[in-house]
């Protein structure tokens, strides 16, 4: 078994089943090296990434509360977007977990800040499986892929991370006062990361729309015909990425899924005229 794939020099070689593994490990490993550089980097400032980004959300001066807030009155809102500042006290109930959780959010950071790498290295595997007519169509990849994992985590984190926060921290269960939400440091930082890479991961809605236009499997047609099976899909992905059952942090996840679905609309009309026009120029 064996595929033509062109070597890092640009020649032309046969490569087994076992070459092919091989070049791929060695992706995969300087993929981990770099998140575990970039996780060191982060290990390095750890306490002011804690105090300042990791539990940007939970602060009353967190830019996100002022800003909304701001466009409220602005928008002659009132108070509407004026959201309560989560107050809570995180706790770790084991001796590790402080620890523990430094690692974690080294680690998640690292792989955050080392994404266009990440993914750079994976392109540079699929690329010599691509032909020439292949390759002209998916310029700019590794930007706009970028572009929209960086937008959608800054979305998760700025956004649908204070609307979530706000309101189950300040949800009270009954009246009598006794309750009191005590949450701990590793379940924060799992909502935290769910909500970021969640949102990170469901902006690359266009980008996937673009590849399977390109490829053949999906049409403008057929985006339109199954709309209201996606706009069913992405209530559910809304639920599964937002812990809280409030309709604000819904509407916040919809509403700009419901957009990227109609935006990926637009960008496979755009591929496949673009095909059929080639079409005829080959024809």
């Amino acid at each position: 078994m064996a595929l033509s794939f062109f070597n890092r020099r640009g020649q032309d070689k046969e490569m087994t089943f076992i070459d092919h593994l091989e070049e791929l490990r060695w992706h995969i490993l300087r993929s981990l090296l770099a998140i575990i550089a970039a996780a060191i980097l982060i290990f390095v400032y750890i306490d002011w990434i804690y105090d300042h980004v990791i539990t940007g959300p939970l602060q009353k001066d967190f830019i996100s509360y002022i800003a909304l807030c701001q466009f409220s009155h602005w928008a002659h809102m009132g108070d509407t977007l004026c959201l309560p500042p989560a107050k809570v006290e995180l706790q770790a109930i084991t001796f590790g977990a402080q620890f523990m959780s430094s690692i974690s959010i080294a680690f998640m950071g690292g792989f955050i800040v080392a994404f266009p790498y990440i993914f750079w290295e994976f392109w540079k595997f699929v690329k010599p499986a691509l032909t020439p007519k292949e390759l002209k169509s998916t310029r700019g990849a590794i930007f706009w892929v970028s572009f929209f994992f960086f937008t959608g985590a800054a979305f998760g984190y700025f956004l649908l991370a204070p609307f979530t926060f706000s309101f189950l921290a300040n949800f009270q269960l009954g009246k009598s006062g006794i309750l009191v939400t005590k949450p701990t440091l590793t379940d924060y930082i799992e909502n935290l990361v769910n909500l970021t890479l969640g949102a990170a991961v469901s902006f690359q809605l266009p980008v996937v729309a673009y590849v399977l236009t390109r490829i053949g499997i999906i049409t403008p047609s057929f985006l339109k015909t199954y709309r209201k099976y996606a706009y069913v899909a992405i209530l559910v992905i809304a639920a599964i990425i937002t812990p809280s059952p409030d309709w604000m942090s819904q509407m916040i996840v919809c509403v700009p899924l419901v957009l990227l679905y109609e935006l990926s609309i637009v960008i496979s009309k755009r591929v496949m005229k673009d095909r059929e026009r080639r079409d005829k120029e080959w024809s």
